[in-house]
């Protein structure tokens, strides 16, 4: 059985009449990437920040690495790593003389070069801060995250206004850290990142989590069915999928097909083909994270906020 690494539980944060965080229990296992997905606002940096020992919890229990937060603080501080939803390091020191810097506040820490490489900066390492791109910046904020050779990594928001190519550098970075055995707690509001990158899931909304799971998991039990759209099929195709008994949606000169399995799909296409039915192209959508949030909350998240769906 994977060891359990962080225990949270009834954890209550508490401002005036708010509830930033309200009666959350989970566990997170070793060598897990354990991410929180929600919208600005739904209490996931007051969340980690209490398991980083950086806040109070209002009542509840937070036990990391087997050690209680309001007790033993300063041994956990020393035995995890931590990148902060807004980093930023000195802009005229180098790559490698920032990780080194930051080094030397630990007794035990890692070597910056191996540092450099994990992040895959090795031909950056001499420039200055300030001449990296956002992508780039982040992940050196997540080699100092790292300079203490953590047990735990907690990464808040570390891809948040960034191009999707700088998204994707901090996707491999977080990657690698999982394949070194690390275990890494994530905060994110991009349902694409949640999906691809974590080993299971909380989603969270205004300080509670509706649902923990695995991204497969969670999809498959709240998610809408996989749909096909057949591009140009008209008329012909939706009266002949209709008669068929497939459960269908005319768009336009667009067929919606709603699909029952992963089968159901070569049949509606030999279905078309038999009759000779034109159509210009089909396009398969499955369901995802957003379809669930969306499913769970009647809302939607766009770029961080809560829309109505």
């Amino acid at each position: 059985m994977t060891e359990t690494v962080i225990d949270v539980r009834n954890l209550v944060k508490q401002y005036g009449d708010l509830k930033a965080v309200d009666d959350l229990s989970f566990e997170v296992r070793a060598g897990e990437v354990f991410s929180i997905l929600g919208p600005n606002g739904a209490g996931k940096t007051t969340t980690v920040e209490i398991m980083e020992c950086i806040r109070d919890p209002t009542s509840g229990e937070v036990s990391i690495l087997g050690m209680e937060t309001h007790k033993r603080s300063g041994d956990i501080i020393k035995r995890i790593g931590v990148l902060p939803q807004r980093f930023d390091a000195f802009d005229l020191l180098t790559v490698k003389e920032n990780i080194d810097y930051f080094a030397q506040m630990f007794e035990h820490h890692l070597d910056a070069e191996d540092l450099v490489r994990t992040i895959a900066l090795e031909d950056k390492s001499n420039q200055l801060f300030r001449t990296l791109s956002g992508g780039m910046k982040q992940r050196v904020g997540v080699a100092i995250s790292m300079v203490n050779d953590p047990e735990i990594i907690f990464l808040d928001e570390p891809t948040t206004g960034l191009d999707p190519r700088a998204r994707r550098e901090v996707w491999e970075v977080v990657k690698n850290l999982r394949k070194q055995g690390k275990t890494v707690i994530l905060t994110t509001h991009y349902m694409e990142e949640a999906e691809v990158l974590s080993d299971r899931v909380a989603i969270m909304n205004q300080g509670k989590f509706m649902v923990v799971d695995s991204p497969k998991e969670i999809i498959d039990r709240y998610g809408k069915q996989s749909v096909c759209t057949i591009k140009g099929g008209g008329q012909a195709a939706y009266e002949l999928l209709s008669d068929n008994g497939d459960e269908v949606e005319l768009k336009e000169n667009d067929v919606v097909v709603h699909l029952t399995s992963k089968r159901h799909l070569t049949q509606v296409i030999i279905q078309l083909e038999e009759k000779d039915i034109y159509y210009d192209e089909v396009l398969l959508q499955r369901s995802n994270l957003e379809d669930v949030f969306l499913a769970l909350t009647g809302k939607k998240i766009q770029e961080g906020m809560l829309t109505d769906g």
